[in-house]
This record gives structure tokens, C-alpha cells and sequence, in this order.
């Protein structure tokens, strides 16, 4: 479900021109090559980082910058001015760029052979001189764009790419997102309310609502065989309850998990979707309120927001793409009580059922509980610890006049006490930089109380993330003092709200 790394292209343009001659512009040309050829060969970099042509005058740029944007394989341009490239060539081809931009401050090589400069050498290698006139032209322009110093030799510098790039194949998601929501949001709650419109606008993700009725002619379709072979992989993949197996009082409750299992994935892959959202108060003619099928279907990669939260399912779909092939995974989280022990205050978070099990190195086990909502037959569902570690949890907050994202810094740590009465996924975190800021902060950014919580990323590619799709972003974490993040509150109101104005 998530993209294949090989399938996705970053481009590499190098700027030139033909004041120094074709024998400088054919050195040019061999020296990109190695740098590209470099991040080609970085493990950091999960995608394809692939040479172009140098470029010499405007046409060229421009035509460039419109190939980019039509090609779906390109998530993103990286641009070196490996010599003086006169930045009035770049205007109209930064002007008609769609896709997220790198600037590749570097040379060809990280030594200078100082007994043997001259003047040619010089007029070679003036990326120092090129790249201050593109870092103008960008300014002047407002262009959104990450700047990587250093030599691609160095491993800062290509892990620096690859977390670009992480958030470029994040928002590259977005604009190909379909999301279907199955009902309507929970009653009364704001929180999970936003503009779809907008969204599209802001994102390129469709939101749009399928009856649960659909949903349950899928369920009730799903082939016996299908069926079968989901039951034969939970027994083989889980810590199955005794009263769930087979021949046990309780295997109707499985198989019935499995059936919506099938059915959905059938409704998602057919429809082309790769994100949904259910609602407890709207199930139809479903037997259970979704869990297992939900928590299997977020740890292959699609986004899910519960109670119709469509803007949760949306980062929950752009973490787990971001967050391919990184150990850990994406989930649905939910901020729900507090441990308030002075000096050692923690969250515990979890859901009703939906919780990856991608937040787990563990074996997870399936059992199936009472719920007290919704009205309908006990639902399975896994139930496990994330693992101790770095993560993030984000929330997306539709303010109106924007959108705006807020990330705290946390740390997973192990139950402090078993919890032997807690059927459901869970993970227990210390915020940074405390729980009393962390909370206050979080509150008055007005966050969502739903989240995703990513054991995956690191904050720098949420930032690239949120740069590249023009959201504000709002980060909690051992830096954070209270006073200065109400300060950044208030000028971030008036920042979007003048960019806003210049923009229309």
C-alpha cells in the first residue's frame, strides 16, 4: 500500500552558463553526474535521484521546471548552481514550479588542491558564488525551499536529503489521496470537523462520504475463501484468545472480524483509496464496530481517523509514507488519561480498537471485549504496548482561515504497572519538555485530542513537510518555554493571516 522508493523520482538540475566555454560545461556536466550518482547510492535517500541536463539559459529552466511538475514519478527538484548561474535565468522557471525544491549548496569536491588553483579552477568551481545569486532569486521570489549544506560524501548531508525527501513522498500522498469516509462524524464534536474544500485546495487529498451501507454489502460479499485464509493468518501472526479459535465459543466473532476485513479492503482497493474513516454512531448493517480489520489495515500503510475524522486519517496516510522502510510505524493515537505523579507525570494513549500494531515489535494478541458503544456485537481487536522509544504525535487543527499542525516530542516508555484490564493498543509517553508545559502548550494551540503518533520520524521531516505545503506548524519540545510559544501563537495569527491577504 505504501509506494514503491524505486517508483519515485527526485530530480537533480545543475545551473550553468556559457560565459566559461563547452569544455567548462562538459566538466560540469561529468561533476553533477558524481554528485547525483552519490545520492543515488545513499541508503538515506528513499527514492531514485536522477541527473538532468545543465542548464544554461531560461527556456530551458522553465521547461524544465514544467516537465517536473507532469511527471507523477517526480516528488521533488533538487537545484546546484555549480557555477555562476545569473539568477534572472531561474524567475520563470521557480515561478511555474509545483514541486517541492531542494537547495543543494555543494561542491564537486570537498578538498581544495590549493598548490594547483588557478584561474580556470576558479571560474569551475564557484558553487560558493552561484549559490549565494539562487539563494537571492529564491528569497526575492518566496520561494519555499530547504537548504542542505555540505558534501554529499558527508553522511549529515544525505541524511539531510532523505528527510526532505521523506516529506516530498509525504506530500506527493496527499495530492494523489483519496480518502472515503463511511458515515458522518461523531455527534457534537468539533474537533473532527474541517474544511474539505480547503483540504483539497491545501493538500490535493479528496475527501469524500460512501454510506455504511456500501461498506456492509462488501462485508456481507466477502468470499468464504478469503475469509478462511484471514482466519489461517490471524492464528499464525497472533496470540489468539482460546474462546476465538476454532471450535471456540467465541470463533463467530472472528470470522465476522475477518469478513469486514475482507469487505473493506475490497471497498479501498476497488474505490482506489488510501485512507477511511468509520464512525461507532453509524455502522449500519456491520456486526462490529471495525478494529482488527482497521489496526491491519493501518500497519499496511492506509490513514484512518476514527469517528469521521478525516484529518487524522490524512496524517496518518502521509507518516506512513513518509516512514517507509524506517523501523516503527504510524498509528492512530489518542491522548486519554494522565499518570500525575509529581516529577514523573506520563499519557497514557489509546483508542476504543484502533491502534496499529506497527508501533510493536511485540506479539500482539487478538481478543474480543465488550464495548459500550455503537450497539453491536463485541469486536476483536489487538491488543499490545508500543514499544519504549523516540516518537511524535501530531494534530491537524482546521482554524478557520488555515491549517495548522502541532507536533510534540515524546518519548514511549515501558508500563510502569501491568494493565492486565485494558483490552485495547496502547502506548505510555513522557512529553518534552515536561507534562505541565507539553499540556498547556498543546491546549493553547487548540490541537486535536486525535493524533497520529509516528515511532518513525524525527521533527525535521514534519517541518520540510509543513514548508512544503504552506501549514503552519507548531512544535512542542525540550526547547519549548510557555511564554515564547504564546508569543509564536500570536505572530503566526498575524503571519498567515497577512500572507493570506498577499496571496488573494
Amino acid at each position: 500500500m505504501v509506494p514503491d522508493p524505486a517508483e519515485r523520482e527526485i530530480w537533480l538540475l545543475t545551473g550553468s552558463q556559457h560565459l566559461y566555454g563547452e569544455e567548462t560545461l562538459r566538466q560540469v556536466a561529468e561533476q553533477s553526474q558524481r554528485v547525483a550518482a552519490g545520492l543515488e547510492g545513499s541508503a538515506d535517500v528513499p527514492a531514485r535521484v536522477v541527473w538532468r541536463p545543465v542548464l544554461t539559459d531560461q527556456a530551458a529552466i522553465r521547461r524544465a521546471a514544467l516537465e517536473a511538475n507532469s511527471d507523477e514519478r517526480v516528488i521533488g527538484v533538487m537545484v546546484w548552481m555549480h557555477t555562476f548561474s545569473p539568477a534572472k535565468m531561474w524567475i520563470a522557471g521557480l515561478d511555474a514550479l509545483d514541486k517541492p525544491l531542494l537547495h543543494l549548496h555543494t561542491q564537486a569536491e570537498f578538498a581544495l588542491p590549493w598548490s594547483e588553483i588557478d584561474f580556470d579552477f576558479m571560474n569551475l568551481n564557484q558553487a560558493a558564488h552561484g549559490d549565494r545569486e539562487f539563494g537571492y532569486i529564491t528569497a526575492r521570489l518566496g520561494v519555499p525551499r530547504t537548504i542542505v549544506v555540505g558534501h554529499v560524501s558527508d553522511p549529515a548531508v544525505t541524511a539531510r536529503v532523505g528527510t526532505w525527501a521523506r516529506a516530498a513522498a509525504g506530500r506527493a500522498a496527499l495530492r494523489e489521496l483519496r480518502l472515503a469516509r463511511f458515515g458522518d462524524n461523531m455527534r457534537y464534536v468539533a474537533v473532527t470537523e474541517g474544511d474539505k474544500t480547503e483540504a483539497e485546495l491545501r493538500f490535493g487529498v479528496q475527501v469524500n462520504t460512501w454510506g455504511v451501507t456500501e461498506l456492509a454489502e462488501a462485508v456481507e460479499a466477502a468470499p468464504a475463501p478469503e475469509v478462511d485464509a484471514l482466519v489461517e493468518e490471524y492464528l499464525e501472526s497472533y496470540e489468539v484468545a482460546p474462546e476465538l479459535r476454532p471450535g471456540g465459543e467465541r470463533h463467530d466473532a472472528l470470522r465476522d472480524g475477518a469478513a469486514i476485513e475482507a469487505g473493506l479492503r475490497s471497498f479501498l482497493e476497488a474505490g482506489g483509496f488510501g485512507a477511511f474513516t468509520t464512525s461507532f454512531e453509524d455502522l449500519g448493517g456491520l456486526r462490529q464496530l471495525p478494529g482488527l480489520a482497521v489496526q491491519r489495515l493501518m500497519a499496511d500503510g492506509y490513514g484512518f481517523g476514527a469517528e469521521g475524522d478525516w484529518k487524522t486519517a490524512v496524517l496518518v496516510r502521509a507518516a506512513a509514507v513518509m516512514g517507509a522502510g524506517l523501523p516503527g510505524g504510524a498509528s492512530l493515537m489518542e491522548d486519554y488519561t494522565y499518570h500525575l505523579e509529581p516529577g514523573a507525570e506520563l499519557i497514557l494513549g489509546a483508542h476504543m480498537l484502533e491502534v496499529s500494531p506497527s508501533l510493536t515489535t511485540s506479539r500482539p494478541r487478538l481478543e474480543v471485549h465488550p464495548l459500550g458503544i455503537g450497539g453491536k456485537d463485541d469486536p476483536v481487536r489487538l491488543v499490545f504496548t508500543a514499544d519504549p522509544g523516540p516518537a511524535l504525535v501530531i494534530a491537524m487543527s482546521d482554524l478557520r482561515d488555515r491549517f495548522r499542525l502541532t507536533a510534540n516530542v515524546v518519548e514511549n516508555v515501558p508500563l510502569p504497572e501491568p494493565m492486565p484490564k485494558l483490552p485495547v493498543g496502547h502506548a505510555v509517553w513522557r512529553p518534552a519538555p515536561d507534562f505541565r508545559t507539553s499540556a498547556a502548550a498543546w491546549l493553547a494551540a487548540g490541537a486535536a485530542h486525535h493524533t497520529v503518533m509516528t515511532t518513525q520520524l524525527g521533527i525535521d521531516v514534519i517541518r520540510d513537510f509543513a514548508e512544503m505545503t504552506g501549514t503552519e506548524l507548531l512544535v512542542i519540545d525540550e526547547s519549548t518555554e510557555l511564554g515564547g510559544f504564546q508569543r509564536e501563537l500570536r505572530w503566526n495569527a498575524a503571519y498567515h493571516r497577512l500572507a493570506q491577504g498577499l496571496a488573494t
